[in-house]
């Protein structure tokens, strides 16, 4: 049992799966609409995915030096906090627990609502009821235990992949395809190289997030050391190839012009390969694929405020830190369970979402950074797994950070503006209740 009373029930597969399940949600579904919407380009819309999982994945090696040096529930938060300070530290756990994991469980929740009424049929009045039982479901599942999240996300991780699975063996055995060459890569219609390969690159982006929320449940793996890595690089090179040859099926099967800006591009190439079944089983698919997602930001998400109220940062920290008897932070998973239906019942969501992935990659380049100065700063901390290639590693994850920061800056830069601002109201609150520390 950790220190902080938190049980290590979760071993190599459920933080595998909390990887992938996570990161494969929505996006392996509905993002080819936008990446090829920006690319108009066959060979730059599979570069560009590849390309965002190589990032990604240095992404992952760079911040697995931390995960294993700082192996403490909270992930992200402890390693700006080691690095930078308390205040850093509270402004990321304060996005985080605020917006980004509530808001991500509310828009898949209203996601799988959509897709489940579709397929069945049902009357759209139920969208919101069911949304609304579908994330409640899922942390109730995690209040019985790590475990039991864990072993959910090892079991919609496996279903989600076979309709995966299927849609790739089959598309590649399907006769009469659309043919495309992989070189020279070049950018359709009238847009310039340039601009839909960070168009393109940026929309794909979107899709990778989700896998630096395995670090916030690495107080919980049996040995983090060996596992925590493991997971995050092997999750996350799988799920690029997965993003990589569905794409690559969906443009064998449909031409460019179907699937820019259709959202049924995945239902379209199913039909065409398997018939009329194949459009259902796609939808199927998307359910398990969104319930899995979801699942990983309730397990992920309700360890954040448990982690700032631990440290007392919060008001209420003694609510918010009390485990249940099964060890389960269950008023911060409640707490986070009331934020994403209030988010479900008040409407949009996707402003909030693409806000705080571009405030969480403002946290992330700063991650990046801070592994190059923990290495001339404290160069006899205990580093189990170091970086590979260093310093080519963290440079990429670095550049390619700063890319997303300064592409969201140049071409939302309100949607920015807006993010930092909600982010930098967890000052007051901070220091508010730094003067006022007892425990309300």
């Amino acid at each position: 049992m950790d220190k902080n009373g938190l049980k290590r029930d979760i071993g190599l597969f459920p933080a595998l799966a909390t990887v992938m399940g996570t990161v494969i949600g929505g996006g392996v579904f509905f993002k080819a609409a936008s990446v090829v919407s920006a690319t108009k380009s066959a060979n730059l819309t599979l570069f560009v995915w590849l390309l965002g999982g190589i990032i990604t994945i240095c992404a992952g090696l760079t911040v697995a030096e931390l995960a294993t040096a700082l192996p403490q529930t909270g992930g992200a938060v402890k390693y700006i906090e080691y690095t930078y300070g308390k205040p850093w530290a509270f402004l990321l756990g304060w996005a985080q627990m605020l917006i980004y994991f509530p808001a991500n469980v509310a828009a898949l929740s209203i996601i799988f609502s959509t897709q489940l009424l579709n397929l069945f049929a049902i009357d759209h009045f139920w969208l919101i009821p069911i949304a609304i039982l579908c994330g409640t479901s899922l942390t109730l599942v995690n209040l019985l235990g790590a475990r039991f999240g864990g072993a959910l996300q090892v079991v919609t991780l496996i279903f989600k992949l076979i309709p995966i699975a299927l849609i790739v063996l089959f598309g590649f055995l399907a006769k009469n395809p659309v043919h495309f060459s992989l070189i020279p890569l070049t950018s359709g219609g009238h847009t310039s190289f340039a601009a839909a390969l960070s168009s393109g690159l940026l929309a794909t982006m979107f899709a990778y997030d989700g896998w630096l929320n395995v670090g916030t449940v690495a107080g919980e793996l049996k040995n983090p050391q060996r596992d925590l890595p493991r997971a995050i690089i092997l999750g996350l090179a799988l799920i690029t190839l997965i993003y990589v040859l569905i794409n690559a099926v969906f443009l064998r099967t449909l031409p460019v012009a179907q699937i820019a800006g259709n959202l049924n591009t995945a239902a379209d190439a199913a039909i065409r390969i398997f018939g009329n079944f194949g459009g259902k089983l796609v939808t199927l698919g998307i359910l398990i694929s969104v319930y899995g997602a979801i699942n990983g930001y309730t397990m992920t998400g309700m360890r954040v405020p448990f982690a700032l109220a631990y440290e007392n940062q919060l008001p209420f920290s003694k609510q918010l830190k009390r485990l249940s008897k099964t060890k389960v932070p269950y008023v911060a998973g409640l707490f986070e369970l009331a934020i994403a239906i209030i988010m479900m019942l008040v409407g949009s969501f996707d402003l909030l979402t693409d806000m705080l992935v571009f405030v969480i990659w403002i946290f992330s380049t700063m991650i990046f950074i801070a592994v190059f100065i923990l290495r001339h700063r404290d160069p006899k901390l205990a580093r189990p797994y170091k970086v590979p290639f260093y310093p080519i590693v963290p440079l990429v994850a670095l550049l390619g950070g700063l890319f997303i920061l300064i592409e969201t800056l140049l071409t939302k830069p309100l949607l920015a503006v807006i993010g930092i601002s909600i982010t930098l109201l967890g000052l007051p609150v901070y220091y508010w209740h730094r003067a006022h520390s007892t425990e309300i």
